[in-house]
This record gives structure tokens, C-alpha cells and sequence, in this order.
């Protein structure tokens, strides 16, 4: 159950670290650098195309800079127009504001905020939201919201934690533990002693990658994994809407499967068996099929 939340560590902005060979990874991304306000806030999106494709804005998870999506949004392309958001305190978008807490400006209404902002200022016409773990979240919040006008929802795993039920199952230690990491140096062959059946490319990329996320980001939303309720927000969520979940995800168990398909009757569930939590990197081309169906019924 529920337990004691660690302090938030409260870290200045300048000790994000972004180096130069994670900035040449750009150059093999077949997308266009968009960039939005929220507030005080400066967004970047990472826009695929086509101009004329259904706009599906794609969210990613705690630990997740938009780059990493690259192999899911590049095989989207030939069906609709994915957009992969820098959320923010992660990759080229700003770190929330300060505040005397640290968590402010990392809670779920700000990142649903920021989404909105995405939506009205790219002028993305009905766009699907597509989340992954953190993002799915966000996802569900933007649209349970109603602030814009969505053509529906994919959830993939989103953490089903809050107050009362069993932790989220990798500690916030842990996360800033794999930060620590990356920052005063890993590689590819390191990640994947914890990844080892991630595509090769993608442990590169998380480990060129990962330094550029805030530790105060990372800290504050695991927080908010154990203090937000993610089940009322989900019940909310207008159809159409799928939840998309891995068969052996810790994260969204068979008996939290279970719940979100009680909470919110009118939504699908589907189950990718053989993935964790990671349904993209665990199981690539099962993960991305389903949600190119999921897609395909929402054009």
C-alpha cells in the first residue's frame, strides 16, 4: 500500500545535460522541431507529418524524451501524422518554474495544461492522444478535461498507483539512481545489463538521452503516482478510448485490468501478451500492430 513519499529534491535547470551526440541523434530523426508556450513554459514537438494525416500527439512516460519514441512515430507516418511532445522537464522543453516544494508545476493539471497548449497552438484538428505510462495519464486528464476536442484516446499502461492502492512498482530511487548514470556517463552496452531485450538503438538512445531529464521532474511525478488518483480520471474519459496493456506489466496487473474495465464500461481494454510495462521496447512489433489498429478505427 501507500507509504511515506521521499522529500523532493529541488535541482536548478542548468544541471539537465544534454551533450552533443545526443543532439546528432536529431539528424537521423525524420521530423521538424515545433515549438509551443505554456505559461512560462517553452515546449518542443517533434513534428513527423504528413501536414494533411489525422494529428495523433503522442505523450511518453516519466523517463522518456520525445526522441525515444523515434521507432513509434516513424511507423506511424503512412497512417496518420504523429507529434511526439517533450514533456516538460525532459528533452529540449523547459523545466516547470521553481517553486519552494519542487513540485509544482509537475502535477497533472500542468501537464494537461501543456497538452492543451500543444493542441490550440499547432492547431491540431481533433487530434488522438496517444500515451504511454506517464503520458497515458496525461492523456486521460486532457481528455477526462474536455479543453479540446479529441478524436479519442490510446492509453498504453498508464499507471494505475494512487491513494490507498499498491505502489507504483519502480521506486523513485531507482529512477533517479538510472539519472545518476547517465549523467556522469553510460553507454549502451550499461543499459542493457536492465534492457536487455530493448532494439539496440533504443538503449542508445536511452543512454544519450536520459540526462536530459530534470530530477526534480522525475521525482515529483513519481509522487504524484502514489498521491494522484489515476481511477476516478480514467472513469471520466469519453469513449472512444482504448487502455492497451502489457501481459506481464506490473504496472497494469490483470486485476487492475480488471478494474479500468469496471471503472469505465464503455472503453476497450487490449492485452499484448509476452510485454511489460515497456509495450513498445518489450514487444515492438506486436505493441505497435495494436496501436495501429487502434488508430486505424480512430481516423
Amino acid at each position: 500500500m501507500t507509504a511515506a513519499v521521499p522529500p523532493i529534491p529541488v535541482e536548478d535547470p542548468a544541471a539537465r545535460v544534454l551533450t552533443q551526440p545526443a543532439l546528432a541523434d536529431l539528424a537521423d530523426v525524420p521530423a521538424h522541431s515545433r515549438w509551443v508556450r505554456s505559461g512560462t513554459v517553452r515546449l518542443h514537438v517533434l513534428d513527423y507529418g504528413p501536414a494533411a494525416g489525422v494529428p495523433v500527439l503522442v505523450i511518453p512516460g516519466i523517463t522518456s524524451p520525445a526522441v525515444t519514441m523515434d521507432f513509434v512515430a516513424r511507423r506511424l507516418t503512412d497512417l496518420v501524422r504523429p507529434l511526439v511532445l517533450d514533456v516538460r522537464g525532459r528533452g529540449l522543453s523547459d523545466s516547470a518554474p521553481a517553486t519552494d516544494d519542487g513540485v509544482g508545476g509537475y502535477d497533472l493539471g500542468s501537464y494537461a495544461a501543456d497538452v492543451d497548449a500543444v493542441v490550440a497552438q499547432l492547431e491540431l484538428d481533433r487530434p488522438v492522444l496517444l500515451g504511454h505510462s506517464m503520458g497515458a495519464r496525461i492523456a486521460a486528464a486532457v481528455a477526462a478535461g474536455g479543453a479540446s476536442a479529441l478524436r479519442g484516446t490510446v492509453l498504453v499502461d498508464p499507471p494505475m498507483s494512487g491513494p490507498g492502492r499498491d505502489r507504483y512498482p519502480t521506486t523513485s530511487e531507482a529512477f533517479l539512481g538510472q539519472l545518476e548514470q547517465a549523467r556522469r556517463g553510460t553507454d549502451a552496452d550499461e543499459v542493457a545489463r536492465s534492457w536487455p531485450s530493448w532494439p539496440r538503438r533504443e538503449q542508445e538512445l536511452r543512454a544519450r538521452w536520459l540526462a536530459s531529464c530534470s530530477r526534480t521532474a522525475i521525482a515529483a511525478t513519481h509522487a504524484a503516482f502514489e498521491s494522484e488518483d489515476f481511477v476516478p480520471v480514467w472513469s471520466a474519459v469519453p469513449a472512444p478510448t482504448t487502455l492497451v496493456y502489457g501481459g506481464d506489466s506490473p504496472v497494469v496487473t490483470a486485476a487492475g485490468a480488471d478494474e479500468a474495465a469496471r471503472a469505465n464500461p464503455a472503453a476497450t481494454l487490449v492485452r499484448v501478451d509476452g510485454a511489460g510495462h515497456m509495450v513498445f521496447w518489450d514487444r515492438p512489433e506486436d505493441g505497435l500492430a495494436t496501436v495501429r489498429e487502434c488508430l486505424r478505427a480512430l481516423r
